[in-house]
């Protein structure tokens, strides 16, 4: 079978992407460069066409870009055609001094994000950019509109808005107008989908791409445990001779055609085993038994 793919606005991309966040952050120190470079060219070269970043996922407050630099270096340095590669990256929360944590969705900040984000990741312009998660301090609209000015100055092709609710969605839809919302980035997975099926199923209803995040079940231990938590997927992965990450990733991209999952990776091997579910066939019986988890 032909590996799937999925519609973000305008741009195609593989059905699974590379969540590049564990090679700046996560448990333990960065990956070293060599192994990031590797870890990315692993993914492209598996058909992975779908890089997701973000402005924040740095070993510390002070080294802000850390991972968009990785991923702007590994496109560049790849030998492959990187004309059909998606960069994706968010902004919107803020990290300072003491490891100070917030949000700012004003446009100043906005706008001083992307600009680090386009210095950091050496491109003139993203593919898709995200506002990452929401300031209860401004009206949700006003960020989208900041977005979409963006988008007019040619600094961002698509639009996209991450941990985001139904309402939320509804609003970045009636900013943008129709097809104008090209994604929605939040947390789903076997573990973790209590606050993201409706959202799931909404971003069908209206033709978004629908992204999880830690699709796994993060980086925590969750991703490399899921066949200890869930027997059916570990019978299923032992039945096709896979891991049960693989049968995870295909499940879920099989939920529907905008559906798109990053799983995270810090290693070759891991994303390589990844990339492997988008030619993964479950039957009709597995599927509908892997549905039950989240029923």
């Amino acid at each position: 079978m032909s590996a799937p793919t999925r519609r973000l606005g305008s741009l195609t991309v593989s059905a699974l992407g590379l969540g590049a966040m564990p090679l700046s952050q996560g448990r333990g120190e960065p990956a070293p460069h060599d192994r990031a470079m590797a870890t990315i060219h692993a993914a492209l070269d598996a058909g992975i066409t779908l890089l997701d970043t973000a402005d924040i996922y740095a070993p510390s407050w002070d080294t802000m870009g850390h991972n968009e630099q990785f991923v702007g270096e590994a496109l560049r340095s790849w030998d492959g055609d990187a004309s059909q590669v998606v960069v994706a990256t968010k902004g919107g929360i803020t990290r300072s001094a003491g490891e100070t944590w917030g949000r700012d969705g004003s446009p100043a900040y906005l706008r001083r994000a992307l600009e680090n984000s386009l210095t950091a990741l050496g491109m003139d312009s993203v593919d898709l950019y995200y506002w990452h998660r929401p300031d209860r301090s401004i009206r949700y609209a006003e960020a989208i509109e900041t977005l979409a000015a963006f988008q007019e100055e040619g600094l961002i092709r698509e639009i996209g808005i991450s941990n985001a609710n139904v309402e939320e969605i509804d609003v970045a839809r009636e900013v943008l107008g129709d097809g104008g919302l090209a994604a929605v980035q939040n947390e789903f997975s076997p573990t973790f989908f209590h606050t993201s099926r409706r959202e799931l199923a909404h971003c069908g209803e209206h033709g978004i791409g629908f992204v999880p995040w830690s699709p796994l079940g993060g980086t925590g231990g969750g991703a490399a445990a899921v066949g200890e938590r869930f027997p059916q997927i570990a019978r299923i992965a032992a039945e096709h001779g896979v891991s049960p990450q693989q049968v995870v990733l295909a499940w879920e991209i099989g939920l529907g055609e905008h559906v798109l999952p990053i799983p995270g990776a810090s290693r070759p091997e891991s994303i390589t085993d990844s990339a492997a579910a988008l030619t993964l066939e479950l039957s009709d019986e597995e599927r509908a038994e892997l549905d039950r988890i989240i029923a």
